[in-house]
């Protein structure tokens, strides 16, 4: 058997009195934390290059506000980056090195075929009221997430040919995986699964009602923890504020308990030039999300405004644009099981390729990356974008800037300017229109939609962009499909892996928003495409994994499933009065360490 260990050992130590240094995004002064709980036996030590102090806070800049605290049930970034604070896993992928490493698990062991995986659980590990995490708790967080009805986040990358992971505890504090067949990311797919408390939510559960359940209401005094953090507060649409575990068994290399800090706030403020502004003035210590015309002066203001401007590469975020291919799965008010959701004459236009070549080809991406990212951007193709070191595949190239060419194919169509008012008509005269949704918080996207418009209406096609609230543009493609086209894109897995992407290349996922849930795949290309990443989710040959990764995203392109955007360059700016401060790429790229973050400088007059 191969034994897995990390450095994140086991350290014994006593209850700490220490000192806070600090008080962080402009909170009072510093004041005295005392650890009254013991230690669990197994704490689990994290490295990191300094050792820091207790106290202060970390406001942190956010658009949207999360749509839900249960983990298994957000999709949502606005959600999961604050449940993946509040809720462990057995195992997690260290962003900083890029490495797997045991959490709630403190160790494990693979078995001579390649399936069967035993965890052994951290002993005195508890949720934040106190209650012990044992294996019956991952066993209920197993089932829920591989519960097909509820369709959870994480239900298709534990579920393999239609059979969840086979879950088992010897006793209280070890768990058998055994998936169907050897995977390539198994330790990947068991750590995107929070560990949620069976004794708190697995009535909803058997009562029909987990999809509820930790809604953004939740009382934070119910809602309890697994993570290093709980809910101390939240202000829907206004900030998030969370408070250390008291029971967390994270401890830093001398032996204390983790976070260092107080309270993370996930201060939520939809307007950008608002967000800089608060930054700026000291409110807000860290954003993850800056335009690029704002990069200059960012830099600028570095030595003034006691802030760094972190330069990560290419993000690994995407932007891409799609057309509502989705059909009526249930019956409903005068429409059938089967019936195109955005009516028939749309999508004859949106099913057919040549419609979306052509769409692609009318787009000027060069002039979208001088304009609208200031020069801050590159071309992209695929979901691995180029900040992606390990999966990234030049060769891979989408229909790119040629109006004549989109011209000709909308032509072949039969699709012509009949009236001379500018805008192509089909063969029954229906002008060839279209809306095109977007987050209304994201300016960058907001900005790329007018450049489409713009670009379409060279080509003869009316494009309208329509700018809406992020939670009812969730609500349109998950739950009303009630849309013609979409502005959007899809954030990096961790790792940032292309089995990890098998709910946006699967054509029963959620993501595969073109057409998303199907039942079976629709089109053949959708059948070659799930049995490609079945095998590619299925191997542990890295030159197979290639290529079949080639081979999807080669389809994915061929059949222009979706309309890709430039990716823009990422430079983040975070306050430099916090020690252990080190963005990485990957998300979450400034929080993912938020535990080992501590307040070096005191604020003036904090």
């Amino acid at each position: 058997m191969f034994h897995a260990k990390s450095a994140l050992g086991s350290v014994v130590a006593v209850n700490a009195l220490v000192l806070a240094c600090g008080c962080g995004g402009g909170s009072s002064a510093p004041k005295t934390y005392v650890d009254r709980v013991p230690l669990p036996a197994d704490t689990m030590t994290v490295l990191a290059d300094e050792i820091g102090h207790y106290g202060g806070r970390f406001v942190f800049g956010a658009t949207s506000a999360p749509k839900t605290f249960n983990p298994l049930m957000a999709n949502e970034n606005s959600s999961t980056d604050v449940t993946n604070q509040l809720f462990t896993s057995l195992a997690d992928f260290d962003l900083g090195r890029q490495v797997d490493i045991p959490v709630l698990a403190r160790r494990w062991e693979i078995g001579a075929d390649g399936r069967t995986w035993t965890f052994h659980l951290r002993h005195g590990a508890r949720f934040s009221d106190g209650w012990p995490i044992s294996a019956s708790d991952v066993l209920f967080s197993f089932e829920v997430g591989a519960d097909s009805t509820l369709h959870s986040s994480v239900h298709d990358l534990i579920t393999i040919d239609g059979r969840p992971f086979d879950i088992s505890a010897p006793d209280s504090y070890t768990v058998v995986v055994r998936t169907p067949r050897v995977l390539a990311l198994t330790l990947a797919y068991v750590g995107s699964v929070r560990i949620v408390p069976r004794h708190v939510l697995e009535p909803a559960y058997r009562a029909g009602r987990y999809a509820s359940a930790y809604a953004t209401s939740t009382p934070p005094e119910s809602l309890v923890t697994s993570g290093p953090w709980r809910l101390e507060s939240y202000a829907p649409g206004e900030k998030v504020v969370l408070a250390r575990n008291p029971y967390w068994f994270g401890v830093d290399t001398k032996g204390r308990r983790l976070p260092y800090l107080d309270q993370l706030v996930y201060l939520v403020v939809p307007d950008q030039n608002a967000l800089a502004l608060k930054f700026q003035a000291g409110e807000v210590d860290g954003i993850d999300n800056v335009r690029p015309e704002d990069y200059a002066t960012y830099e600028k203001g570095q030595r003034a405004g006691h802030y760094v401007l972190h330069d990560l590469g290419p993000s690994l975020n995407t932007n891409f644009m799609w057309f509502n291919l989705n059909r009526v799965r249930k019956t409903a008010s005068g429409r059938r099981v089967g019936d195109p959701q955005v009516g028939a004459v749309k999508y004859a236009w949106f099913s057919d390729v040549r419609f979306r070549r052509a769409v692609s080809m009318a787009i000027d991406r060069d002039a979208i990356i001088r304009s609208v990212l200031f020069g801050q951007g590159v071309k992209n193709w695929t979901l691995q974008t180029a900040g992606n070191r390990v999966w990234h595949d030049d060769s891979i190239r989408g229909p790119d800037h040629d109006p004549d060419g989109a011209r000709r194919l909308l032509a072949g169509m039969g699709l012509r300017d009949r009236n001379g008012d500018g805008v192509l008509e089909d063969l029954h005269g229906n002008p060839v229109r279209f809306t095109l949704s977007t987050n209304a918080d994201n300016t960058l996207r907001v900005q790329m939609t007018n450049f489409i418009r713009d670009d379409l209406a060279r080509v003869g096609i009316a494009c309208i962009p329509a700018p809406i609230e992020f939670n009812t543009l969730i609500a349109s493609i998950r739950e009303t499909f009630r849309y013609d086209a979409m502005l959007l894109g899809l954030g990096s897995g961790v790792p940032p892996d292309p089995a990890m992407a098998q709910n946006a290349y699967r054509s029963s996922g959620m993501s595969h928003y073109w057409n998303a849930g199907q039942p079976r795949p629709e089109t053949p290309p959708e059948a070659e495409m799930d049995r490609l990443i079945a095998t590619n989710a299925g191997t542990l040959d890295l030159a197979e994994r290639h290529r079949t990764t080639h081979e999807l995203n080669r389809i994915w392109n061929d059949q222009v499933f979706t309309i890709w955007m430039p990716t823009v360059i990422t430079r983040l700016p975070v306050s430099d009065r916090f020690g252990n401060v080190h963005p990485v790429i990957l998300p979450n790229r400034v929080l993912w360490n938020i535990d080992r973050v501590y307040v070096k400088t005191p604020r003036p007059g904090g």
